[in-house]
């Protein structure tokens, strides 16, 4: 982001923003035989011709400037192939000929009109000039960021065009209608006073309604591309859609003023009230017209900056409400609801204060204190500490390979405190004032990875030592990813081979396995059948194998996949197993040791020595995950039933999840 780019961008936008005001607010006022007022039409008709010149020129500045961003040099803008390769090779540039087509048509319909003489053709050029601006301003949505946040839909794009095209019928029209009123204001503009007042009651109406459609508009788009309160709060880019906020409301304010003192005195006598009336509302109406310039120029400074969705928060506050959290702790229901009761009736003074004239005041400071009391109330049990990395995204995706990295540093760097198992009864926790985190609990999924990482990096009080100086920062990540899988393995223990919808889905971590020369991951059957994930030891496992491979026909018919990995190490695996039966299903000749590093966190039980911080290792076991990627079953051959040692019991279960009609969306990347 430059001066340069947010200045040239300012401008294009701008000036297209001016064109559909200037002839919404022609088209408003309507025709006249008035001299002041036909004398006004003349210049709103050369001035957008005018404009439609600017933003064609201003135009092709942008683009200019967009090369020499893509070349990453000074001179580019002076390399034809680079014109050439952008408007031809990019989205941006099918948009800006497209656009600038239309720019090029408006142009030379409003600088080569025939005629205003008739009503027909006054009409006529300017609703067709004014259908062709707002199809240039709208077409800009569709090279900006509404299409980059979600490029499969096309709704972002039109939600921005609607309010591109609204905000230029408020924005625009502004300098018009300030023209007017100052050219109707002047004792030799009396003749054309009526029309004024008729002109500005119409924009009024026809601004409210237009206002609605921006506000509604505008948050949608924010909200979208900002991705929620972190990003609104912590990015360069929620802090800029704050800005534009805080600029826009006070010119909704001034719009009420105007509206309500103003314009009733627009039809008083002219030389006391009437045109008096006209210079103040024509003032009132310039600094709107400013302020919203200040509005296109942050817009602009957004163009150019990368959507909060997609750029890592820096949370700046020391706490996050985190109601999911709290809300089950004593006291806290109580709390919120005392705060929500008082909240209400400040929201019912506010509104009895807005409609009240006499006891206006009164009501609107009494709303002020019990909406704040009530705030005070109910919001600070909902929060819990928070720290500049909260909402940090890992760098790093939650994948076996990671999840194994992450158990060896564990190993290294944390088992003497957290313990084996990560129960915080390592050896050294013994001497330690307060004891170590009990990292399977549940409490530990109340924090987010940012957290975490923040802990890890600068430790945690006097008990817990920062690492920030010796484990590089994607070790860190990788860490965070074992210890959500421990967390994850912890809550595994209520997995059984019949699977309960009820039950909370727990993410598969995702691994890359080799069947001979071609490597697949787990994430590609996302999305098309079930997998049955298959551990396996030999020579203990060879007649579950056999079993499996003579049932593997009957597990396509049910569209499962079948995943075998062996937990004894891939050498010469496919000679060990044997050629009978013959097995058809894939079997891991290279990255087993990541994914039986990380599934192996997945074999705890409810028996008594599933609690154990050592937990004995199944030779055999079987995960069963469904198309969207989260495990749903496991069986452990031995147990006190015969789970899926009788095929059919399998193929039910897999039957049962082809059969689910509410599909979970799939896991994200990483973990959160």
């Amino acid at each position: 982001m430059s001066a340069l780019g947010i200045t040239l961008r300012a401008l294009s936008t701008g000036a297209g923003l001016l064109i559909v005001g200037v002839l919404a607010m022609s088209l408003l006022a309507g025709p006249s035989d008035k001299p002041t007022a036909r004398q006004w039409q003349r210049r709103l008709a050369r001035s957008s011709g005018w404009l439609a010149v600017l933003v064609l020129l201003s135009g092709v500045a942008v683009l200019g400037w967009q090369v020499t961003v893509v070349t990453g040099r000074a001179d580019g803008a002076a390399s034809g192939a680079a014109w050439l390769r952008l408007l031809g090779a990019t989205q941006l540039g099918t948009v800006w000929l497209l656009r600038h087509a239309i720019l090029l048509l408006l142009a030379a319909l409003v600088l080569f009109r025939e005629s205003d003489e008739s009503r027909a053709d006054w009409l006529a050029w300017r609703i067709e000039a004014g259908l062709l601006a707002v199809a240039g301003a709208g077409l800009a949505a569709w090279a900006g960021h509404a299409v980059g946040v979600d490029p499969g839909s096309a709704l972002p794009a039109l939600v921005n065009a609607v309010h591109l095209a609204a905000t230029g019928a408020w924005l625009g029209a502004l300098p018009a209608l300030a023209l007017l009123l100052v050219a109707a204001s002047r004792e030799e503009g009396a003749d054309s006073r009526p029309f004024a007042v008729l002109a500005v009651r119409r924009f009024s109406t026809w601004a409210l309604a237009v206002m609605a459609v921006i506000v509604v508009t505008g948050v949608w788009n924010a909200w979208n591309e900002v991705g929620g309160v972190p990003g609104l709060v912590g990015t360069g880019y929620g802090r800029l859609v704050l800005l534009k906020g805080a600029l826009l409301l006070p010119v909704l304010a001034l719009a009420a003023w105007n509206r309500r003192s103003l314009l009733p005195r627009l039809g008083g006598d002219g030389a006391t009230v009437g045109r008096p009336g006209m210079r103040s509302l024509a003032r009132f109406v310039a600094v709107e017209a400013v302020v919203g310039a200040a509005l296109v120029v942050v817009a602009a400074a957004l163009a150019l900056t990368p959507p909060g969705r997609h750029t890592t928060p820096d949370w700046p506050l020391s706490f996050r409400l985190a109601p999911e959290v709290t809300w089950n702790f004593p006291g806290v229901k109580t709390q919120v609801l005392i705060g929500a009761q008082i909240l209400l009736v400040g929201l019912l003074a506010l509104i009895a204060g807005c409609f009240m004239r006499r006891w206006r005041p009164l009501m609107l400071a009494g709303a002020a204190v019990l909406l704040f009391a009530g705030a005070q109330q109910a919001l600070p049990p909902l929060a819990v500490d928070a720290y500049p990395t909260t909402y940090r995204r890992p760098s790093v995706p939650y994948n076996a390979a990671s999840i194994a990295h992450g158990a060896s540093l564990y190993r290294v760097h944390c088992v003497e405190c957290h313990g084996p198992a990560g129960r915080g009864d390592g050896p050294a926790s013994a001497g330690l004032l307060q004891r170590p985190a009990d990292l399977t609990a549940p409490h530990t999924n109340d924090h987010t990875a940012g957290d975490i990482f923040w802990w890890l990096t600068h430790g945690v009080g006097i008990v817990m030592p920062g690492f920030g100086a010796k484990v590089p920062e994607d070790e860190r990540w990788d860490l965070i990813n074992f210890l959500r899988a421990l967390s994850a393995g912890e809550a595994a223990r209520s997995l059984t081979d019949i699977d309960e919808p009820e039950r909370p889905r727990l993410r598969a971590p995702d691994f890359t396995f080799a069947t001979g020369p071609a490597q697949t991951t787990l994430k590609d059957y996302r999305g098309r059948q079930p997998i049955l994930l298959v551990l396996f030891t030999l020579p203990s496992s060879r007649a579950r194998l056999a079993e499996l491979a003579q049932a593997y026909g009957d597990l396509r018919s049910f569209n499962a996949a079948v995943l075998a990995v062996p937990m004894d190490g891939g050498e010469r695996i496919l000679s060990r197993i044997g050629a009978s039966p013959r097995i058809l299903f894939p079997v891991a000749t290279e990255g087993a040791e990541d994914i039986v590093s990380t599934y192996s966190l997945f074999r705890r039980t409810r028996a008594p020595e599933g609690a154990l911080p050592n937990a004995p290792m199944p030779a055999h076991m079987e995960f069963l995950i469904d198309r969207s990627g989260y495990l749903r079953a496991r069986w452990l051959p031995g147990g006190p039933q015969p789970g899926w040692s009788d095929i059919k019991v399998l193929l039910a279960e897999i039957h049962a999840l082809n059969q689910e009609t509410d599909v979970a969306a799939p896991p994200d990347e990483h973990v959160h």
